[in-house]
């Protein structure tokens, strides 16, 4: 639905849009690693709406696999993992929110990669969302200040050095919803920073 409303109407402005900003805490970023939380944010109308959020820890199908040191960086306990849902049963309020909108990451070619992949494990269908990176967008800016100001350092990719070099008070790192919500805030700085009117701009 969003495709095709972007194709009649190419300069549909940004605030027009649901975003859903995403982040998943894994066990790792091999292709055999699971997702263990999954944390979602929306922003309508240009304004976070985080008493809509959605936030769930995943059951891991393997828990023989899983690393001490990597679920304490995460701030998760083994048994909150067992009592939490299948990742296919949470995979389905993701998709839920997904199909209203924009999908918002910081840094899609890890989010994006682990989402398809356990849509492909649930057989479920990936619905192609419109996808906005925090981290190009941080990749825009950094190439416009390059161009007035040449010797000025890159923005920095990482998600809690970003809030910092564009002045937004430190999180707590590791935390699914926490880091969606660092991400939803970082995006409407940076659209703001970037003078972006139009979802196309984005995408």
């Amino acid at each position: 639905m969003l495709k095709r409303l972007l194709r009649r109407t190419p300069a549909l402005p940004w605030e027009e849009v649901v975003y859903w900003a995403l982040d998943l805490e894994t066990s790792g970023l091999k292709p055999q690693d699971q997702i263990l939380s999954v944390g979602m944010v929306p922003i309508r109308k240009g304004v976070i709406r985080y008493g809509e959020h959605f936030y769930s820890l995943v059951r891991p199908h393997r828990f023989d696999t899983l690393s001490l040191e990597g679920l304490r960086a995460h701030q998760i306990r083994p048994f909150e993992l067992r009592e939490a849902p299948p990742l296919c049963q949470v995979l389905r309020e993701v998709h839920q929110r997904l199909k209203e909108g924009v999908l918002l990451v910081h840094h899609a070619l890890v989010d994006v990669t682990f989402l398809k992949r356990a849509y492909a494990r649930c057989d479920l269908v990936w619905p192609e969302p419109q996808v906005v990176d925090t981290v190009k967008l941080l990749h825009k800016l950094g190439q416009r200040r390059a161009l007035l100001e040449p010797h000025l350092e890159a923005p920095p990719e990482n998600l809690a050095k970003a809030r910092a070099f564009l002045d937004l008070p430190p999180y707590t790192a590791h935390h699914a919803l926490i880091d969606a919500l660092a991400t939803a805030e970082i995006f409407l700085v940076l659209r703001a920073k970037l003078g972006i009117r139009t979802l196309r701009e984005l995408v």
